[in-house]
């Protein structure tokens, strides 16, 4: 099928983004990797009236640390961009395990992260990635900019808090407390498939316990899930076996799944709390052998 008729516009800065996203008076949507966009507006459940394409903005395809260690990804930073990063695995060890397993290779060649945040789908890898991290989507509107926890920002499937007049332009995470650890576990039919499950973990490690602990799950309920109860039965351990077998507990029991031909509810939530552990086990190898 094809989309619907619609108007292209391509700004070239930020700003004329805005103006046009704001003119469009809410029946408009933004264009960057499109690899969720377009096959929603080719089955036409999407049908916005214009599309406002980003990809001619410069400056907005970066992923770096500040000095501070606060890391910083732009709108246009790609998928493929984070997966092929060397230098990804120790400033942000959750982002690096999550990235290879995004959908296939075309749609990471295409894809971004922040494009895949603000899409807000279930079973969406990067959100739960960036809730387990504290991160935060930077909008900018005719008011301004400002700063919405990704724990905050989805209001729903495939809903956010964002304005119908914003465009996110970064993706942030908070400078760490410690030493950053962390995994990401993902279970699919078939490579390149939505998940099933998804479990992001990410801690700080100082004077040899968990300063800051985040749990954030796919696909387990109608919207990604912040497991904080989880997490904050790691914080302050030593991350020992009985630390986590605590949280990957809490975490099954955070999650919200249902019954479908992917599995049953009590089976997801089995695999939330095997993905906990592992990640666990993961972690705490890593911290013997740097020691």
């Amino acid at each position: 099928m094809y989309p619907s008729r619609f108007r292209y516009e391509a700004p070239s800065t930020v700003a004329e983004a805005v103006a046009m996203l704001a003119a469009a008076d809410g029946e408009a949507k933004i264009l960057a990797g499109g690899q969720s966009l377009i096959p929603m507006m080719k089955l036409r459940f999407a049908a916005p009236e214009m599309i406002v394409d980003i990809n001619g903005i410069g400056g907005l395809d970066y992923h770096r640390a500040d000095p501070d260690g606060t890391y910083r990804i732009g709108a246009l930073c790609r998928h493929a961009d984070l997966e092929k990063s060397a230098a990804l695995a120790d400033a942000q060890p959750t982002i690096a395990a999550a990235a290879p397993v995004v959908a296939d290779p075309l749609v990471r060649t295409r894809g971004t992260l922040v494009g895949s945040v603000c899409h807000a789908d279930p079973q969406g890898d990067w959100a739960s990635v960036m809730v387990s991290l504290e991160g935060a989507i930077v909008a900018q509107g005719p008011k301004g900019r400002r700063s919405i926890q990704v724990a905050d920002l989805i209001d729903g499937p495939f809903q956010t808090v964002l304005a119908p007049d914003e465009i996110a332009t970064e993706a942030v995470v908070p400078a760490p407390r410690g030493a950053r650890a962390g995994g990401y576990l993902k279970l699919e039919r078939r490579v390149g498939d939505f998940a099933t499950v998804g479990v992001a973990v990410s801690v700080e490690i100082s004077g040899g316990s968990v300063a800051r602990a985040g749990i954030g799950l796919t696909g387990v309920g109608p919207a990604t899930i912040n497991a904080s109860d989880a997490a904050a039965a790691l914080a302050g351990t030593v991350l020992d076996a009985s630390a986590v077998d605590a949280a990957a507990q809490l975490a099954a029991e955070a999650a919200q799944p249902r019954s479908d031909h992917r599995g049953s509810a009590d089976y997801k939530r089995h695999v939330v709390a095997t993905f906990v552990r592992r990640i666990g086990a993961q972690i705490q190898r890593s911290e013997q052998e740097a020691a």
